[in-house]
């Protein structure tokens, strides 16, 4: 099996077409469960890029959300925060729905997301308890439960 055209066929549906081209160039290595064979990691260049959730979705690292910044497509996965809100997101803690200035087009709740600060800068990893519409709307409330901060 092509474990790349893999790794890219699952970039491109959890996050959208042509994210995958960022790997382009780069050393991609999956490793899979002994027990069952289903995928378990994604290592990209010799560091891990992304765990498989049990629901079929991509747990992004902060290395693997860095690699994935420049794509235009992810950045409708991204939420832009507040700069009240930075420090929290480098910490790990959850940001708040009236802390976000910006959610992309494709956040759906339990989707994955990157947090960003208003110059474009990785924050934090994490997942989306909110639609970005409702992101944009709500005042109070939990908007992104994250998952790493970017020390």
């Amino acid at each position: 099996m092509d474990w790349r055209r893999l790794a890219e066929a699952m970039l491109d549906y959890v996050f959208g077409v042509g994210v995958s081209e960022a790997l382009d160039g780069r050393e991609v290595r999956v490793e899979c469960s002994k027990k069952t064979g289903r995928v378990k990691h994604i290592y990209v260049d010799g560091k891990l890029f992304a765990t498989l959730r049990p629901d079929g979705g991509l747990a992004l690292t902060i290395h693997g959300a860095q690699l994935l910044l420049n794509s235009k497509a992810f950045r409708e996965n991204c939420v832009t925060v507040s700069e009240e809100a930075e420090e929290a997101a480098r910490a790990g803690r959850s940001i708040f729905a009236k802390h976000v200035i910006k959610a992309g087009r494709r956040i759906r709740p339990g989707s994955e997301v990157a947090v960003l600060n208003k110059r474009g800068e990785l924050l934090a990893v994490g997942k989306a308890v909110l639609s970005a519409r409702m992101m944009k709307v709500f005042e109070c409330g939990v908007a992104v439960k994250v998952r790493a901060g970017n020390a």
